[in-house]
């Protein structure tokens, strides 16, 4: 059952802009053990997202919002550690997956487990 109200908020540990993603590419491929948003590194290739996380956000039944963290910064004001995903509802934000969650998963599927374990009930 699909609520309107609420929506996922992913929020990466990386900043937006051209140079940044340009520089996120780079260390990505150059030195992938010390990328520090384990969120993209799990769900994006060095140039896109991978279609099993693609299919996975379009079979959820909430909206989703995917954020940098100077967005999150401005939009939200997060300050929490990064990479997180949220749960916004009218009355705010309310963290999901702080980043110790996601900085310990390995794939996309413990990732999505992970998911749907807190968002479930």
């Amino acid at each position: 059952m699909s609520d309107t109200n609420r929506q996922l908020v992913f929020v990466y540990n990386a900043d937006s802009g051209m140079f940044n993603t340009l520089k996120d590419i780079t260390h990505k491929i150059v030195s992938p053990e010390t990328y520090e948003c384990n969120l993209c590194s799990i769900t994006h290739g060095n140039f896109s997202m991978h279609s099993e996380w693609k299919s996975f956000i379009n079979e959820i039944d909430f909206p989703v919002l995917f954020l940098h963290r100077n967005e999150a910064r401005e939009q939200y004001g997060v300050t929490d550690q990064l990479p997180a995903i949220y749960m916004e509802s009218p009355d705010g934000l309310e963290l999901r997956l702080d980043a110790s969650a996601i900085n310990s998963c390995e794939s996309i599927e413990e990732l999505k487990e992970r998911l749907l374990e807190s968002i479930s009930g």
